[in-house]
């Protein structure tokens, strides 16, 4: 059931944001914009951790996931080191994430030819 959870999770998060690209004129960086600031404001209010407990991974791995990282990343430094955390605390959380969509993103410009929307 796991399973299923975590695919209606990421699969909702995905049909918003195609929603979203269908009906309006943003691209896909200002949708990025939006998802990952969503993240922060749900985890702030308290209302993105129980969609992260029913949908797992299909609630961390999206942008909105993101967010949810940099604001658990900050808390969690803020604790530890107190205001210095502020700044620590959102790049060492998500610094995996970073360099893998770095990495990724590198190799499959390599191999593939990208394009921009018009």
């Amino acid at each position: 059931m796991d399973y299923l959870y975590v695919f209606i999770t990421g699969g909702i998060l995905c049909l918003i944001a195609q929603i979203i690209m269908d009906n309006t004129k943003l691209v896909s960086g200002q949708i990025l914009v939006i998802y990952i600031v969503a993240g922060v404001i749900l985890t702030a209010l308290g209302l993105y951790e129980p969609i992260v407990r029913f949908g797992g991974a299909g609630a961390t791995v999206p942008l909105t996931g993101f967010g949810y990282s940099l604001v658990k990343g900050t808390v969690y430094a803020v604790s530890q080191d107190g205001l210095l955390g502020v700044l620590t605390g959102p790049l060492t959380a998500t610094a995996g994430g970073i360099t893998a969509a770095i990495v990724f993103g590198y190799i499959f410009a390599v191999i593939f030819s990208p394009k921009t929307k018009k």
